[in-house]
């Protein structure tokens, strides 16, 4: 597959806001599609093209095409309008018969009218806009259920079916869709295949279309992860908990969302008043607006709880009808919106007569007024018996009104009660289907609003700062559609991408301590490395040496040789150590100079390093800036010239960790010392000159005898800093240099410094060499006390005596 296929995803429903609502479901079709586009998906809706539906929509309708749909014995016309809004494309199901009705349920022949749809949903897979594959069929409640059954016994061989996937949502597992079982022959066509009629009988004369669905689809979601697990029990599962417990590793709960911009107390123009969480004077004005509208009593100390619902048992009006004297005669005013059963809408009317200013009954349906109550009030109402999801305590908590709602379904998912402890909360609740435990509720939320109004406002915010988008829940059925097809890929959202680009910082600070060697600003970047690789530091030492050179080339090999040993003996402390002797005093810095060609004399067998010069520069800032931070601009000038040389020394260099540190006085490192002389004197001839305050470069052991000479100068620097500071480590180091010195006398003095020099016996002067023993090991040669003797004899023996 290409890489930027998208994913094709059909949803289909029966209704959609805008164009046609009866409940939650349309809100849910009208708003998950372009949430899914947004996140770079292909969508279409399907919906049937009811009569219904406002008349300048269907004026921007265009046909796409036309067919039959077999339907049992019958073949029936069907044909496909589109519409595009707001960047979805919506297919509309055509078919008088069906759909040319004054409500879209409700009917003698609601069975047969949704097989059709179901079943023309399916065949239309194979007439969808050019250049679209549906990879994901979404169907939608149990209007739509039959749809994954047609697709997997009529559909399945073929091959545009085959990567077609099957998601049923459930939002009200009480509204399954059971009919007659005549329907199986008469209109399905299912009556002669054993296991499909099995699969879709609830008893020994009835089908279940939602059953149906939830054997055959490859996975199946609900409104809320409360309600997934509430509807795999026989209280909640209305007699479909068997087989939701069969399927629950397919079963999974994804919390709706709403539509934030459509209920948005800053621009509602619905309200009296517009508000936001950081100024809600706003809601204020909208109480005092509503207390006057419904001819309650206009009072700012007293609560005022609305209800926005239908009028039936679910929704919790036993409760609300046993518990309301005493929440009315408690001083609460209460205000309630909506229709439904007849025996509840008296009961309100009979509290509103008996409470005059106090309760307000609206037995009507009106979207302004409910927007106006969601803003005015200051309590919201919802104690369902069970609740699948629930949208009106996400939009009270958008509107800054605190819900109170028993722990069932999504309002459990959503409402996080109040804890008078810690102050968290964004609501109330109660856990029993209990009227005195929603009383008891109402008034936690009553007596807060009146003794502790700070408290109450901060629950305010907290309502109003929960995020109940459709992304959150486009994002969750994203996971679950490219889940079901991993081949196809999946757009990589920004925060991703920008974590991935934050997650690699350091790998860049190679190249820059290539281009600068000596900047003192990369000094502690330089040291970590070399804490952590030692021996790719020597290389670094080497690097530096070079551009002091130019500025004293006699310096230049006896710092590479310095440079060597401290890579060797891991010169992790030591830096530290080294950069405050060399801004203490310059003497301390050109004995750190002098030292270094003593790597430098082990460099012949260090050819092979050559092949990683860009580490060896990246470790180079380390040593430079601790010998080449006092020195001048005019150095840095010199070091960067000098760089390419320095590549080229890089590879000898880092061979020099390989080689013994003792080495350095072998007769053998006397070339390596003349090369990297003359290294040096190629890249900057007029450092010639200045041979002559330390001897010329070309004699090896010459220069390292002035290089011991500088190490002892060096001493008292190092012991400078480190009486400042006492470090164990720095002392050690001085002995492991002081080798041909009498610097011993202030080793002897610290017996630490006795310990770590059998570790790393063969660094030579440098500014704080504490070396980790786990590098110098493999550089001891047994062999080469020769070489230490020929150096300087008469002060080899007491290294020797005290090693032994």
């Amino acid at each position: 597959m290409s890489d930027t296929r998208k994913l094709g995803v059909v949803f289909a429903s029966a209704e959609a806001a805008p164009f046609v609502k009866t409940g939650g479901l349309g809100d849910v079709a009208g708003s998950l599609p372009p949430a899914l586009e947004a996140e770079g998906v292909n969508v279409i809706v399907m919906v049937p093209l009811y009569s219904t539906i406002p008349e300048e929509y269907q004026r921007q309708m265009e046909h796409l095409c036309d067919f039959y749909v077999p339907l049992g014995w019958r073949n029936e016309y069907c044909g496909l309008e589109r519409l595009v809004h707001d960047g979805v494309t919506y297919l509309f199901v055509d078919n008088k018969r069906y759909f040319d009705r004054s409500y879209p349920y409700g009917f003698f022949d609601d069975g047969e009218r949704f097989a059709f749809f179901s079943k023309a949903i399916v065949e239309s897979l194979q007439h969808l806009p050019e250049g679209f594959t549906c990879d994901i069929l979404h169907c939608n409640d149990w209007q739509t259920a039959l749809a994954p059954v047609f697709l997997r016994e009529f559909y399945q061989g073929l091959p545009l079916y085959e990567n077609v996937r099957t998601i049923f949502s459930i939002h009200n597992v009480a509204f399954q869709g059971q009919f007659t079982d005549k329907m199986l022959n008469d209109v399905l066509g299912l009556a002669h295949i054993t296991a499909a009629a099995s699969q879709l009988r609830c008893d020994d004369s009835s089908i279940n279309y939602m059953m149906g669905a939830l054997n055959y689809a490859d996975a199946i979601t609900t409104v809320s992860p409360t309600y997934a697990a509430e509807i795999q029990t026989p209280a909640f599962g209305e007699r479909l908990d068997g087989v939701l417990r069969r399927r629950s590793e397919a079963l999974q709960g994804i919390v709706n969302g709403i539509d934030v911009n459509a209920w948005n107390p800053a621009t509602d123009k619905a309200i009296a008043a517009t508000y936001t969480a950081e100024d809600l004077s706003g809601k204020a004005a909208c109480k005092r607006a509503l207390q006057e509208e419904l001819g309650l009593e206009v009072r700012d100390d007293r609560p005022l709880m609305t209800m926005v619902t239908r009028l039936t048992r679910q929704k919790g009006m036993d409760l609300v009808t046993y518990a309301l004297d005493r929440i009315l005669s408690g001083g609460v005013q209460v205000a309630v919106l909506g229709t439904g059963d007849y025996e509840y809408e008296n009961a309100l009317r009979y509290f509103e007569g008996k409470y005059p200013g106090q309760m307000s009954a609206r037995i009507q349906f009106d979207a302004a007024l409910s927007k106006r109550m969601y803003a005015g009030s200051d309590l919201f109402l919802m104690p369902s018996l069970f609740e699948p999801c629930g949208l009106s305590q996400m939009i009270a908590m958008r509107y800054g009104t605190l819900p109170v709602v028993r722990e069932t379904g999504g309002l459990r998912d959503t409402v996080a009660p109040y804890n008078y402890v810690t102050g968290e909360g964004t609501g109330f609740s109660f856990a029993n289907f209990n009227g005195d435990e929603m009383g008891d509720a109402v008034f936690r939320g009553a007596r807060l609003f009146r003794d502790d109004p700070e408290a109450f406002h901060q629950l305010r915010l907290n309502a109003m700062s929960q995020d109940f988008s459709w992304k959150k829940s486009a994002d969750k059925y994203l996971d679950l559609y490219f889940w079901m097809h991993p081949e196809v890929p999946r757009r990589a959202s920004e925060a991703v991408v920008d974590a991935e680009a934050a997650a690699k910082p350091e790998a860049k600070v190679e190249p820059v301590a290539e281009q600068s060697v000596t900047p003192a600003a990369k000094k502690p970047a330089a040291k970590v490395e070399s804490a952590e690789k030692p021996i790719e530091k020597k290389p670094a030492a080497k690097g530096v040496t070079k551009p002091k050179a130019a500025s004293k080339p006699a310096a230049k090999p006896t710092a590479r040789k310095t440079a060597a040993k401290a890579a060797s003996a891991k010169a992790a402390a030591e830096k530290p150590a080294a950069e405050k002797t060399s801004e203490a005093s310059k003497p301390a810095a050109k004995s750190a100079t002098k030292t270094a060609p003593k790597k430098t004399a082990a460099a012949p067998a260090a050819k092979p390093a050559a092949q990683s010069p860009a580490k060896a520069a990246v470790k180079t800032t380390p040593k430079a800036t601790t010998k080449t931070a006092a020195k001048p601009a005019e150095e840095k000038a010199a070091a960067t010239k000098v760089t390419v040389k320095v590549a080229e020394a890089k590879a000898a260099t880092k061979a020099t960790a390989v080689e013994p540190a003792k080495t350095e006085v072998k007769a053998p490192a006397k070339p390596a010392a003349h090369k990297t002389a003359h290294k040096t004197t190629a890249t900057k001839p007029t450092a010639k000159p200045a041979t002559s305050a330390k001897s010329v470069a070309e004699m090896p052991v010459t220069a390292k005898r002035a290089t011991k000479a500088a190490s002892a100068e060096a001493t008292p620097a190092v012991k400078a800093s480190a009486s400042s500071k006492p470090v164990a480590e720095v002392k050690p180091a001085e002995k492991k240099k002081t080798v041909a010195k009498p610097a011993p006398k202030h080793i002897a003095a610290k017996p630490a410094a006795k310990k770590e020099t059998p570790t790393s016996p063969k660094h030579m002067a440098e500014p704080a060499p504490a070396e980790k023993p786990a590098v110098s090991a493999p550089a001891k040669p047994a062999a080469k006390p020769v070489t230490r003797t020929r150096v300087s004899a008469a002060k080899k023996p007491t290294t020797r005596s005290k090693r032994k």
